[in-house]
């Protein structure tokens, strides 16, 4: 998979794209992740991306010029181009798990006050929000969208399987998971997680699965 992200600050996505699994996935070419300046694409001297709105109001837009020219260098054939801002629809494990089958994904951090509606109707194919709030751009939401996708790609994890299991992956969340000491300051592992008796061990985990979605996520009920 190849990812192109647009920003107006590149340092940010040093660290979290320089560790872990992202980092991993990137040494065993299985994708190519390349973070773009914006400001690259401006025409003026000054690296101007953002103006004031038609009709006044407050703050500054993302103007379309720029970005209409990154993705027109950018952009190929199979490219699937996502807009991060909080009036998206709502990132789940399902976008993820459709966007992690897409060969080239092209993702736009928004900044500012916002952007000029021109670019929602005319160059993005998806619009997406990691949930009900609002932050200072759209680089970490772009930085979230980016390693739930990732890590879906066959190869990135060692033991793919395990993300069948993951929470959001069905209806409900996770099971609750123990590991050592069976015994830490009195608080004890369930006594059937240490059976050995497999057909009932599932039969807790999915009763404990349950459990914790209705008191957690009962909307995914």
């Amino acid at each position: 998979m190849k990812i192109d992200i647009l920003t107006l600050f590149p340092n940010m996505f040093r660290g979290p794209f320089e560790e872990s699994i992202i980092k991993r996935a990137q040494d065993k070419s299985l994708v190519e992740l390349k973070i773009h300046d914006l400001r690259n694409w401006s025409k003026d001297k000054h690296h101007t991306v953002d103006d004031h709105p038609y009709g006044g109001g407050v703050g500054m837009l993302l103007m379309v010029e720029p970005v209409y020219k990154a993705l027109k260098d950018l952009k190929s054939k199979s490219a699937h181009t996502v807009l991060l801002d909080p009036g998206g629809k709502p990132f789940t494990q399902k976008n993820a798990q459709k966007l992690s089958k897409i060969d080239h994904l092209i993702l736009i951090a928004a900044h500012y006050e916002g952007i000029d509606h021109r670019i929602r109707e005319h160059l993005i194919d998806e619009e997406i929000s990691i949930g009900d709030y609002v932050l200072t751009g759209g680089e970490i939401p772009a930085m979230v969208v980016a390693d739930s996708v990732v890590r879906l790609i066959p190869g990135v994890l060692e033991k793919e399987e395990a993300t069948k299991l993951e929470s959001f992956s069905s209806s409900e969340l996770e099971y609750p998971q123990y590991t050592r000491p069976e015994d830490y300051k009195g608080w004890k592992v369930p006594k059937i997680l240490l059976s050995g008796d497999h057909k009932e061990i599932e039969k807790w985990r999915k009763k404990e699965a349950g459990l914790r979605t209705t008191k957690n996520r009962p909307d995914l009920l």
